[in-house]
């Protein structure tokens, strides 16, 4: 396990990056959401499905995703804890986050369900003020 921890203020802007992304996603602006990619990113939420590839391929993934959800509408809001950012030799930051996801059907009951619960692997890029990724792979927790 490394232990290097990343200075206060580092820490505190990843955390200020995730909670704009989560927003963007949460809000359906998914060209937001993708632009916090690198051009050539990768983001993999389907555990066992091909990655989406490229900030435009992220946009489709993310909007096919959604037409299931045309007919039956939900709410989600992701909920990222635990945030642990390991330095790497190449200048990165590998991010590991717990999430859950918080569903709620607009209309319906108003008790919240809490689905799925997961494991968040992100390959960061930071450069002055600017933080990228350049990957993403959820694991679902039931999906052992």
């Amino acid at each position: 396990m490394t232990n290097t921890p990343v200075p206060p203020h580092e820490y505190a802007r990843i955390q200020q990056f995730y909670a704009r992304q989560m927003q963007a996603l949460d809000e359906g602006r998914f060209e937001e959401y993708a632009a916090t990619f690198t051009e050539d990113g990768t983001f993999q939420h389907t555990p066992g499905t091909e990655p989406a590839r490229t900030r435009q391929g992220i946009v489709a993934e993310l909007v096919r995703f959604h037409e299931r959800y045309r007919d039956e509408p939900v709410q989600r809001r992701h909920w990222f804890s635990q945030i642990v950012l390991d330095p790497q030799p190449d200048g990165t930051l590998r991010s590991t986050v717990y999430c859950l996801v918080v569903r709620t059907r607009p209309g319906g009951k108003p008790e919240p369900e809490i689905w799925p619960s997961c494991v968040v692997r992100d390959v960061l890029e930071t450069s002055g003020d600017r933080v990228l990724m350049r990957s993403r792979v959820v694991d679902y927790d039931h999906m052992g």
